[in-house]
């Protein structure tokens, strides 16, 4: 990859991610705080661990593209309230999104190693922060009806958000 496909590379995933973005936001927003510590399954994280998971990898990933390199310490604490969650992440989100439209393009292709895989190209990273984050999301999304929230509108309509025409 050269350094001028590493530009347009990010360029092409932080649209996608700013966009992506706002439709986290909405989804996180759905989670009724009083009903935050539902999960479907013993195994399944809260609905607040899982919106926390979302919101902290996302920045976790954009730290690790901006760093060159993936801290594996822990990270910062969860808010202790959803509304808190969304507001954390809309500002740190903005913050490394701004952050990353200026990164030298020697950076972007600088290759990083995380979990002792293969080392990708940093600008890899933001792709898989879109894939991440649309799974984890799609998982938060079936939470909400069964904790008595809506379904916003996430790729097209829903039955409680229909797509305008």
């Amino acid at each position: 990859m050269t350094p001028e496909q590493s530009k347009l590379l990010c360029k092409v995933f932080l649209d996608t991610i700013e966009q992506e973005a706002e439709t986290t936001k909405k989804v996180i927003k759905a989670v009724p705080e009083d009903r935050k510590g539902y999960k479907p399954d013993p195994k399944s994280k809260t609905a607040h661990e899982l919106a926390w998971h979302i919101a902290s990898s996302e920045v976790w990933l954009m730290d690790g593209v901006l760093a060159g390199q993936f801290s594996m310490e822990e990270g910062p604490a969860a808010p202790p309230t959803i509304s808190g969650i969304v507001e954390w992440y809309a500002t740190n989100h903005r913050d490394r999104a701004n952050k990353l439209k200026d990164l030298a393009a020697d950076k972007l292709v600088k290759p990083i190693l995380l979990f002792g895989d293969a080392a990708l190209p940093a600008v890899s990273y933001l792709n898989i922060q879109n894939l991440h984050s649309a799974h984890h999301r799609g998982q938060l999304s079936t939470y909400l009806r069964p904790m008595g929230s809506k379904i916003p509108s996430i790729y097209g309509g829903s039955a409680d958000e229909p797509m305008a025409m």
